[in-house]
């Protein structure tokens, strides 16, 4: 039998306190009045015990509706504290948990959730985890094949090893020798992925000789929560769909000094046919085309000389050879395991509860928040005070 939030306050866009009022606990599941709808959160989602669950009802259909739930949930535990915030967001605080999977974020009606209930044709929920501090935008690189910039991001992660990190990308291809899960790949069941780019878990995917390949949100977040800056290595259809999805990135795209060059470089390798040679050149002039006109990409880069492209790359990421560079620090949240909670303006105050309370108060100050569902929300300030 879970625990009972103590203390919830609802509706904070009129600023009205109440004690219990629009939030109701059962069991293990958390119901938040907002309108004509409650939002219960508790569970298991569609049996999955690894994840939240969340169901809607109307109360002027009397009706119950399961959501589709986009983003990475939380797991399920034994209490949770439920409050509204502005923008159609709920925040909830997981009793309990390990400071990294405290503080999450459903948003039920926020600008991304109404998009995507207008795109897939019904009721949409989607999840963010709450993490403190901020970080530094991903970074998007795109460029014909040949053109250098393997090259330019092998000499990035080798001049600061600390600051940069890949995402590791899915596939339902099998794994080639020597290739470790997790690694090189995450090989995925075919079934299970595209269950998954439906729910809105993939920034971009394509389909290549019949296996799908694609690079999901939350392995992107995951380099980011390890204080590292992520380099996506993709095409222009890819930094297309990662343009339209909500993640906030530098899109940069590296040309060749012209055709005739980038030919010499292919030739160069001495790998592939002339059949392979003229096939690239085809699909290297289309991707030169759409990259400069696509209006996805906010620089382009000319790499007719390697050392001064690398040096007009760290100009465009603010990195300056004069001082050391250091990774983004991304903190977990740690709050009391028995807790009330209440909220003044923006900020919410978690109180220590219990025997061995040391009359400490958890103050998460969200007035500097940004980002969201289906990744994270960051910039959460805490601080810890005496309760008076």
């Amino acid at each position: 039998m879970g625990e009972a939030p103590a203390f919830f306050v609802d509706h904070l866009e009129n600023g009205h306190h109440t004690n219990g009022f629009g939030v109701k606990s059962e069991d293990r599941d958390t119901s938040v009045q907002i309108g004509d709808r409650s939002y219960v959160i508790g569970g298991s989602h569609e049996g999955n015990p690894l994840f939240l669950g969340v169901q809607i009802h109307d109360k002027t259909t009397n009706k119950w509706s399961s959501p589709t739930v986009l983003g990475t949930g939380p797991k399920p535990c034994k209490g949770y504290s439920a409050i509204v915030l502005k923008h159609g967001r709920i925040l909830v605080i997981k009793k309990g948990s390990a400071s990294d999977d405290s503080i999450w974020f459903l948003e039920v009606d926020s600008p991304f959730v109404r998009e995507q209930r207008k795109l897939l044709g019904k009721e949409v929920v989607a999840w963010s985890k709450g993490v403190r501090g901020n970080a530094e935008k991903p970074i998007v690189i795109s460029g014909p094949s040949g053109v250098g910039k393997g090259t330019l991001i092998a000499m990035l992660m080798k001049e600061f090893p600390s600051m940069f990190g890949f995402s590791v990308s899915h596939t339902t291809r099998s794994p080639r020798f020597m290739e470790k899960n997790g690694v090189h790949y995450h090989f995925a069941d075919k079934t299970v992925m595209e269950k998954e780019i439906n729910d809105g878990k993939f920034l971009e995917f394509a389909s290549v000789h019949g296996n799908l390949y694609g690079t999901s949100i939350e392995s992107v977040e995951v380099v980011t929560d390890s204080g590292k800056r992520c380099i996506l290595d993709i095409d222009v259809q890819g930094a297309r769909s990662v343009k339209s999805s909500s993640l906030d990135a530098i899109f940069i795209f590296v040309c060749p000094p012209s055709m005739k060059e980038l030919e010499d470089r292919l030739r160069a390798r001495g790998t592939e046919t002339e059949e392979q040679i003229q096939k690239r050149l085809r699909n290297a002039e289309a991707e030169i085309k759409a990259g400069k006109s696509s209006g996805i990409f906010e620089h382009i880069l000319y790499n007719d000389n390697l050392e001064e492209c690398y040096k007009n790359l760290k100009n465009l990421l603010g990195i300056n050879d004069d001082a050391p560079v250091n990774g983004v620090e991304v903190e977990g949240i740690n709050l009391p395991k028995e807790h009330t909670v209440t909220k003044i303006e923006d900020k919410i105050m978690i109180q220590e509860t219990g025997e061995a309370t040391k009359n400490n108060m958890i103050v998460l100050d969200l007035a500097s928040i940004n980002g969201g569902a289906p990744g994270r929300t960051r910039g959460i300030v805490l601080d810890t005070v005496k309760s008076s």
